[in-house]
């Protein structure tokens, strides 16, 4: 499968992203794993910010719009941060 369609994959509910991340174990590719990994950040973040009552639901839309823009630079194939992303690639180097 292609590294592309892996990262694809990723970011359709948490269970894509395992199916991604067991997709992506036995033949480990850079920039699958890099778009697993801004993905359970985005995931993690969402989940944080859901317990936020009001505030919560503005930043779950700025949250959606970070999802996107991860979404759109996986289908053009691009390696690209979101806002924070640098981060989620040094928290979760393992994946």
């Amino acid at each position: 499968m292609d590294a592309r369609v892996k990262a694809i994959i990723a970011h359709f509910t948490p269970i894509g992203w395992i199916v991604a991340l067991v997709l992506n174990s036995e033949n480990k590719e850079e920039f699958t794993s890099f778009y697993i990994r801004q993905t359970i950040g985005l995931y993690i973040i969402g989940m944080v910010i859901n317990l936020i009552p009001v505030v919560g639901w503005i930043l779950s839309i700025v949250l959606f719009a970070f999802w996107l823009l991860s979404l759109i630079y996986a289908v053009q194939g691009e390696m690209k941060t979101i806002p924070f992303g640098e981060h989620f690639q040094m928290w979760f180097k393992a994946l």
